[in-house]
């Protein structure tokens, strides 16, 4: 386990489709003396800029998520009545949610489409996919977070 979890931003990737037998690496791209590495957040996965299986409309956005032990965590926090502050890294995330996700008026349309992406990940053809979970060009991308190995720059 790398010393820092944004090390994790940085190290190579391998994506395998037991399906069709699609493979793919990612590793970092260099700049000068630092590394560019993935994104997370969004509805595309950080590495390989496909999109994420997990995503159903909510509120009239995309609500996703990376697996069911992400959708576990989401559920938990949006359906808590009382929220606590935590110093915790883990819990950075939550702090990171944007406002329509939080608030209480629609804490159950949230937790509607969270029980919706749960039963997403039970599925696993591409024809049980999300409207909401297919490529759109429509938005800018990050270009990713950079991580400088050290010496002169």
């Amino acid at each position: 386990m790398p010393k820092y979890f944004s090390a994790l931003l940085f190290q190579p990737r391998r994506l395998t489709c037991a399906g069709c037998g699609a493979v793919a690496d990612w590793t970092a791209e260099e700049r000068g003396a630092g590394l560019v590495g993935a994104v997370p957040g969004g509805t595309e996965d950080p590495f390989f800029r496909r999109p994420l299986w997990l995503q159903t409309r909510c509120a009239g956005r995309s609500l996703w998520a990376y697996d069911e032990e992400h959708v576990d965590a989401l559920a938990a926090y949006v359906g808590a009545r009382l929220r606590e502050r935590h110093a915790s890294p883990t819990m950075a995330m939550f702090a990171r949610l944007p406002a329509w996700m939080k608030s209480a008026e629609r804490r159950d349309e949230v937790l509607a489409g969270l029980e919706t992406l749960r039963a997403l990940a039970r599925l696993s053809t591409p024809a049980d996919r999300s409207d909401a979970a297919h490529e759109r060009g429509d938005r800018p991308r990050h270009h990713g977070t950079r991580l400088f190995r050290g010496g002169p720059y």
